[in-house]
């Protein structure tokens, strides 16, 4: 039975694993979106073994096509997501209408739509959870549509080590949200969607898929990872000596996948000859993972507690905040907010100013600008948005009052000096891809910059380390410390980075030991008890100490009881201090010789009082045997001595201790000493005043430069923005007037109408071709005075026209007489600039001698055809009448547009209309024409009655279509 309960556990564990998905690919669209992931699908092979879920903005009142849709375009089962659904593989599942969905341990969520927000940024909401729940297994594509949904989470894809595609914002139909997302600089491929399954099958057949083999490979090649970190000091100036080797290896092996090279050496070959890969590599390493008030529960007790007790303490004076790796600039504007938030709540007067710097020159630059996506909106509360930000377009600005609260600088953490006098010093989530080496520099210098009292606001995955003594814990879940106000006597030198990078150097990465810190107090414990031991090794002793240079007590073996007290007031770990008044003298006294000489010195006969009277001690001091990288120490034996002390006469190494003898050399070893310490110490402190006055003046100097520097700059970007809006609008004109410009051109080469524009002065500014033919004028005198020019007409000066209508501003309309005996309309008008304002006479001449000799001709045959004496009727081949003539009106009985446009069977009784309708088909039909021939018929007059006709029918032609035209005469 228990072997096939364990059979049966083991064919469950098996299918579980069949039916894992070897990645998991989220999809956000929006307007547009569907033609995306239509197309997506249809190249998207179907047992890829990858899950995928479609993330899309639907509307929340109409049912959902979608299924049925995507259905037509692959094999694949499309099912719609359900709370608690198991996610498995070559499986594509819809977001319903109405909710959002995440995913958590494989599990997909649904949740209702916060219909408080503004916005609704369920691509956002699923990006982040599938992070958090897949991390290097996870796959963000962002397709076609509006606004920046997804751009957030796709940063926390990134920070996980995933894979990001975008859509190419050329192939979608609303490329906002392609664009937002390329925006960041952190998509891996941007790419049509029928391209995008191909490359997705690339990046998961490559060996990355099995990460232990690769990063063994890449942890061992020293060499080229030194090349690596080479070429990306030489091209950032960032030595990533001492970043966490795990996160380094992982992001060179995702650059290595995303370029489908399979070894280091290669991959660091293509590194050295492609500049703009090095800078991709960079930018890989210093993913800015941030956000408006990230942790907000942590800014909300900033806001409440912390933040108004340090504006009360600076009231009148200056708040001073460092916020370090500030990436994007969203931590130092939630903070810049909060302040002058509480600022006006207190009614205090203080200024704010905020340091955010970050290694990254790009993020610095973003930062500066202030410019955010509207996504933003589910960061930031309601009322801080309205107040603080002002929307532009498809972005949120951040209000200049709040912008000019920080200085945005490139700093370099642990390379570059800190700022000084801090009040508030914040670093979330940037220690964490340090070494321990280069964290402890790090907080070293937040301790030389916070002033005594001072905030330090950590990530919630950080802490102070071993720098925990110089730091007050005032909340551990969000890790915010007070300054202690101590300061450190030594930080990290370039000895220490020297020797670090020799270690590392002399070990593969995968093993790479950090060096030992005092913080590590268990394992020090044990090296300091070996030691000890080991000189104490078959002996009896009554105690057994260890003690550093410093004078401090390491280790203690024995009983204390009689030797030692605590000393009132603060605690000290000065050995000397907390010894009985008997054995002080000859403790620091042998210590001291100890270490000076290095030889063994032996104390004997120390009388020591006790509760039941006194006892008699010797004491040996020594060396302990000394280790590289560890500290010397000396060991403190006391061993109680029961016999009569014998003196020799020659002497020993150990002598009776003689109290008095003892006592007055140390007082005078501890006068020389103090006066050469007071003479070092005031040189010291000379030194130190001098050095200090410097670089506060260079630091004051500094500040108003950078400031002055930053407000320069700020103006020169408004007025460089301003430029090129004016730039792109005189582009827009100058597009506009040569346009109009060929139109007018070519309206006044095709109406042949001769027109002349005068100015205010009636100097000529413009004229037409035609206008020579009125004028005697040439192309060169445009701008001389109409006045000096002669013209081809009689019996009229223009110029005195002109004069006129300038001076009366009324239109004037006259037919006028050339030369050559043609007639021209000559109309001269105002040249309007706006409505009832004009500058200037516009003066044209029409030629309308054709006109004019067409109507006489028209004029003529209308008075032939309506004085015949016979009626006249012509119709068009359709038989539709349209000419009639007064006596065929008369004849039938009609009014002239009674006839006009209708049939002419209205004219016919119904046997001789059907005949007529045949005999003209016939003719139409042979092609033939019809000549002039009569014939007797009887026509159908308007009251019904007949009328007897003889008409005589002919056929003609005009502009290509054919006439039958009928003169009727009355048989009465």
């Amino acid at each position: 039975m228990a072997k096939k309960s364990e059979n049966k556990i083991d064919s469950v564990l098996s299918k579980e694993s069949d039916s894992q998905p070897s990645y998991y690919v989220g999809i956000g669209a929006s307007a547009g979106g569907l033609e995306a992931i239509e197309e997506f699908f249809k190249q998207a092979p179907e047992d890829a073994g990858m899950a995928y879920v479609v993330i899309q903005h639907l509307s929340p009142t109409h049912k959902s096509m979608m299924v049925e849709l995507l259905s037509r375009h692959t094999e694949m089962p499309v099912l719609r997501a359900e709370d608690g659904m198991d996610v498995e593989r070559d499986t594509i599942y819809l977001i319903p209408p109405n909710k959002t969905l995440s995913i958590f341990h494989d599990k997909l969520l649904l949740s209702e739509v916060d219909h408080s927000r503004e916005l609704n940024l369920p691509i956002d909401i699923f990006f982040r959870s599938l992070a958090e729940d897949q991390g290097e297994k996870a796959i963000a594509i962002v397709l076609s549509g509006t606004g920046s949904d997804g751009t957030r989470g796709l940063r926390n894809i990134k920070e996980k080590l995933g894979m990001v595609m975008v859509q190419e914002p050329s192939s979608a139909k609303f490329d906002g949200m392609p664009k937002s997302a390329i925006a960041t600089g952190l998509c891996d491929y941007i790419l049509p969607p029928n391209e995008m399954p191909g490359q997705l099958m690339e990046y998961a057949k490559h060996p990355y898929a099995s990460r232990s083999k690769i990063s063994e490979t890449v942890l061992t090649d020293e060499d080229g990872l030194t090349r690596i970190f080479y070429q990306l000091r030489e091209k950032t100036a960032v030595d990533f000596t001492l970043y966490k080797p795990s996160t380094l290896v992982r992001r060179i092996e995702r650059r290595m996948l995303v370029n489908q090279m399979h070894d280091l050496p290669d991959y660091v070959r293509f590194l050295e000859s492609n500049q703009t890969e090095v800078m991709t590599l960079y930018r890989e390493m210093l993913i800015g993972v941030t956000s408006f008030f990230r942790d907000s529960k942590a800014y909300e007790l900033l806001e409440k507690t912390f933040l108004p007790e340090l504006i009360r303490k600076k009231e009148g004076q200056e708040l001073r905040i460092w916020v370090a790796g500030c990436s994007t600039g969203e931590e130092a504007y939630s903070l810049a907010m909060l302040c002058h938030d509480c600022i006006e709540r207190l009614e205090i007067s203080v200024k704010v100013k905020i340091f955010a710097t970050d290694v990254d020159r790009d993020a610095i630059i973003r930062a500066g600008n202030g410019v955010y996506p509207q996504s933003i909106a589910a960061d930031v509360p309601d009322r801080l948005l309205a107040r603080y930000f002002y929307r532009h377009e498809d972005s949120y600005h951040i209000i200049r009052q709040i912008r000019e609260m920080v200085v945005f600088a490139q700093q370099n953490l642990v390379k570059d000096p800190p700022f000084t006098n801090m009040d508030m010093v914040t670093c979330r989530n940037l220690l964490i891809y340090l070494q321990p080496i280069l964290q402890r520099k790090a907080l070293e210098m937040f301790n030389f910059s916070l002033r005594p009292e001072g905030i330090l606001f950590l990530g919630a995955s950080e802490t102070t380390g071993e720098m925990f003594e110089y730091f007050e814990s005032l909340d551990n879940k969000w890790k915010i410390f007070r300054s202690r106000g101590k300061r450190r006597e030594r930080s990290l030198t370039d000895a220490d980075s020297m020797l670090y990078r020799k270690t590392i150097t002399s070990m593969p990465y995968s093993s790479t030991p950090l060096p030992r810190s005092y913080s590590q107090r268990l394992q020090e414990e044990e090296r300091i008890l070996d030691r000890l031991l080991q000189s104490i090794t078959g002996s009896a002793l009554t105690l057994a100490l260890a003690v550093n240079e410093q004078m401090e007590l390491q280790y203690v073996a024995g009983d204390t009881d009689g030797f030692f007290k605590l000393p009132s007031g603060k605690i000290e770990n000065n050995i000397a201090k907390m010894a009985v008044k008997d054995l002080s003298i000859p403790l620091s006294t042998g210590i001291q010789k100890a270490f000076a000489k290095g030889e063994e010195v032996l104390y004997s006969n120390i009388s020591i009082e006790h509760r039941n009277g006194p006892k008699v001690y010797d004491m040996r001091v020594k060396q302990l045997a000394k280790k590289k990288g560890q500290a010397p120490l000396v060991g403190v034996f006391l061993n109680e001595n029961r016999k009569i002390p014998v003196i020799e006469e020659n002497g020993d190494a150990s002598h009776v201790y003689d109290v008095s003898k003892e006592a007055q050399q140390r007082i005078i070893d501890l006068e020389q000493s103090l006066q050469f310490h007071k003479e070092n110490l005031q040189a010291t402190v000379e030194e130190l005043e001098t050095s200090n006055e410097e670089l506060q003046a260079t630091n004051e100097e500094l500040m108003a430069s950078n400031e002055e520097l930053q407000s320069t700059n700020e103006e020169l970007q408004s007025v460089n923005e301003e430029l090129y809006t004016v730039n792109a609008e005189y582009q827009s004109k100058i597009v506009e007037l040569t346009e109009a410009n060929n139109d007018l051109e070519n309206l006044n080469a095709s109406t042949n109408i001769a027109t002349v524009f005068l100015d205010e002065n009636f100097d000529i500014r413009k004229f037409t071709p035609a206008f020579s033919t009125v004028y005697k004028i040439i192309e060169s005198d445009a701008g001389r005075p109409f006045s000096h020019l002669s013209h081809y007409l009689h019996a009229i000066d223009p110029y005195e026209v002109v004069k006129s209508v300038a001076r009366d501003g009324g239109p004037v309309e006259m037919e006028v007489e050339h030369e050559n005996g043609n007639t021209y309309f000559m109309r001269v008008l105002p040249y309007y600039i706006a409505p009832e304002v004009y500058s200037g006479v516009v003066l044209s001449f029409i030629d309308v001698s054709p006109l004019k000799a067409e109507s006489h001709e028209r004029r003529l045959i209308n008075a032939v055809l309506n004085g015949m004496v016979d009626g006249l009727v012509v119709c068009d081949s359709s038989g539709v009448i349209r000419h009639v003539n007064p006596t065929a009106c008369k004849i039938f009985g009609y009014a002239e547009k009674d006839l006009l446009g209708q049939s002419v069977n209205i004219l016919m009784f119904e046997k001789e209309a059907n005949e007529h309708d045949k005999h003209i088909a016939r003719q139409m039909s042979s092609g033939k024409h019809v000549n002039a021939c009569g014939q007797d018929v009887t026509g159908r007059h308007q009251d019904g009655s007949s009328v007897d006709l003889h008409i005589t029918l002919s056929e003609s032609f005009l502009e290509g279509n054919k006439y039958f035209t009928a003169v009727i005469r009355r048989q009465d």
